[in-house]
């Protein structure tokens, strides 16, 4: 049985301000499609032969969100792996394979990031059909993708003798991330691919290869993978075992040091959307050649990407230029220089900016909130709560709280009180009463809050009890 294994830990912080760290890339929905990079990566894999259930293995703070997406791939997943810290790809694959081996003996893994773009998804099965044949022969199996044009921002893998099926080959080198002109050296010679960063290969196989040539990360994974600890739903790799292991990519641990390693090349309109250049060239364009989400007017502009999300976006006379607009940032780069974009968030890491982090609209286990407005000793908030679901038993040391429901009918606890709040009702939480809004209904519940106290940050929550283990 074949055993996808969704690594859904990366940030993407080149696709600032529409990925952040609360809300990484792979989670949001661009304007390639109407579902995210993370669901279409499971909803490619239909009609795959052989295909058992999949593991998602991702940061222990995105938990939720997976979980969330996941609702509509229960039968394709069953699995969340936690990781506690990360320690890139190498360790977090043998968890999944050490798991996947605990339930079969002969599992075979396919590992795949959630945030590429493949847009030919019959090319890509039958590419992973060919892979799947190939590592029954004991390959290690990546996938090279047919480069398109010189970048410099992928490793390449150099192809070396033909296998016996004529569709795929042994690796001759893989190479680092080139300059330009070896890059256009690499197109003009031929035989070079990208490197996909996706891989097909028996568990115990990789297993037996990572305890070869990193024998230090197999028994660390192993020591981390012998605690796991498993709830209703997840999967928690225990934190001092997992954090002492080293950090390392599969490419770096086994794949460039194997013999076993073999290649199958894959053209079907890949891209790991590393940055907004690489979003522009899989969206949709006009005749002026720009590509347009939301609320956009445009005179005189072209071979731009103009995205707007809360309000209108008003482009004049701009010519290969990058402009996306969220409710509390806007991104305004030349298309050459989108991969500096990672500079700008490193900078309001040392500013302490919380865009860097987190957008206006927050999700949460139980649903979102999103603040309106904000000034000193005051805050507005926009809060939902999803059917079924209820915020925490807590009380707050420094704010009051007024709640108003504006949409559906919400269940409150406050101190020795409960009662039921309909639609233009509301209610005051006094400054360090316990407190709780619970939707017992069928559709979200909507209210506006609004905070007052001296201080309004989002760690002045002293919990009691959660739905969520938080």
């Amino acid at each position: 049985m074949l055993y996808p294994i969704i690594l859904a830990g990366g940030v993407g912080t080149r696709l600032w301000p529409s990925s952040r760290s609360a809300l990484p890339k792979q989670f949001v929905n661009f304007s390639l499609s109407e579902e995210s990079l993370f669901a279409a990566t499971l909803n490619r894999l239909s009609g795959v032969e052989e295909l058992g259930a999949a593991t998602v293995v991702c940061n222990s703070e995105h938990r939720f969100l997976v979980a969330e997406q996941l609702n509509q791939f229960r039968d394709k997943a069953n699995s969340i792996l936690l990781e506690p810290v990360g320690r890139n790809t190498a360790p977090a694959i043998a968890i999944a394979a050490l798991r996947a081996q605990q339930q079969d003996l002969d599992a075979s893994l396919l590992v795949l990031p959630a945030d590429h773009v493949i847009e030919d998804v019959a090319s890509f099965q039958s590419a992973v059909s060919a892979a799947l044949q190939l590592s029954k022969d004991g390959k290690l199996v990546t996938f090279g993708i047919v480069p398109g044009s010189p970048e410099t921002g992928y490793g390449y893998i150099q192809r070396g003798k033909a296998h016996a099926s004529g569709i795929a080959f042994e690796v001759a080198r893989f190479v680092e991330k080139p300059d330009l002109a070896t890059a256009e050296s690499y197109l003009s010679e031929g035989g070079y691919f990208w490197n996909s960063g996706m891989f097909l290969f028996s568990a115990a196989t990789y297993l037996d290869e990572l305890e070869k040539l990193a024998p230090d990360i197999h028994a660390a994974c192993s020591a981390a993978f012998e605690k796991l600890e498993v709830d209703a739903d997840f999967i928690r790799i225990p934190h001092d075992e997992f954090a002492a292991c080293r950090s390392e990519s599969i490419d770096y641990a086994v794949m460039e040091k194997t013999s076993l390693a073999g290649m199958v090349p894959l053209d079907a309109g890949w891209s790991d959307l590393g940055a907004w250049d690489a979003v522009w060239g899989h969206a949709q364009k006009d005749e002026q050649g720009n590509a347009v989400s939301g609320d956009v007017i445009s005179i005189a502009t072209r071979n731009s990407y103009l995205q707007a999300q809360s309000r209108l976006l008003a482009v004049l006379g701009l010519d290969n230029t990058v402009v996306v607009e969220t409710p509390d940032a806007v991104l305004v780069a030349a298309k050459d220089q989108v991969q500096k974009v990672k500079d700008l968030v490193s900078q309001m890491q040392v500013l302490g900016r919380k865009e860097k982090d987190h957008h206006a609209l927050v999700y949460r286990p139980w649903g979102s909130f999103e603040s309106l407005a904000q000034g000193v000793g005051y805050q507005v908030k926009h809060i939902v709560v999803n059917p079924g679901a209820a915020i925490s038993l807590q009380r707050h040391q420094h704010r009051s709280e007024h709640w108003t429901v504006v949409k559906g009918s919400a269940l409150i606890h406050c101190d020795d009180k409960e009662f039921t709040l309909q639609e233009n009702e509301s209610t005051f939480i006094p400054l360090g009463s316990k407190h709780r809004l619970s939707n017992p209904g069928e559709s979200a519940v909507e209210i506006i809050e609004v905070q007052v106290g001296d201080y309004l940050g989002e760690d002045d929550i002293e919990r009691f009890e959660d739905l969520y283990g938080r």
